[in-house]
């Protein structure tokens, strides 16, 4: 399973992908901030470690990737391509990953718009100064 953003040509309704519909809706409806799905993405050893710091932010904070990278080992720009391989965008809350300097990037949806649209959903800390930042827009 994985999210994508839009409709795919292959895709049926499960009972699983029903409920992370209604999850997701919850979500975006401001009702849920955090997911209850029996999810195992596929990825390598390292990427499942920096998916379960992502999904160990609290919804409304953010960490730098310096943050995740002390927390997995690795380095930063290991962090940020786990976080491009992320297959559950929002379930696995990779926008809440920032860089030092400013928000960072984000490939999802369209780019860093939706990753600041996360963010404020989620009342995250500090998103005023991210809105802000001089990061690419």
């Amino acid at each position: 399973m994985s999210i994508d953003w839009g409709w795919v040509a292959d895709q049926s309704e499960t009972p699983l992908l029903a409920e992370a519909r209604r999850q997701l809706h919850d979500y975006f409806d401001g009702k849920r901030h955090g997911f209850d799905l029996a999810l195992a993405p596929v990825g390598t050893g390292y990427q499942r470690r920096v998916w379960q710091a992502l999904c160990d932010i609290p919804p409304g904070s953010t960490r730098t990737y310096a943050d995740i990278a002390r927390t997995v080992g690795g380095s930063p720009r290991a962090v940020g391509g786990a976080n491009g391989r992320n297959p559950i965008p929002i379930v696995i809350p990779c926008h809440r990953v920032v860089a030092m300097s400013g928000i960072g990037g984000y490939s999802g949806g369209d780019g860093l718009p939706t990753k600041r649209f996360l963010l404020a959903l989620e009342g995250a800390d500090g998103a005023a100064d991210l809105f802000a930042s001089r990061g690419p827009k």
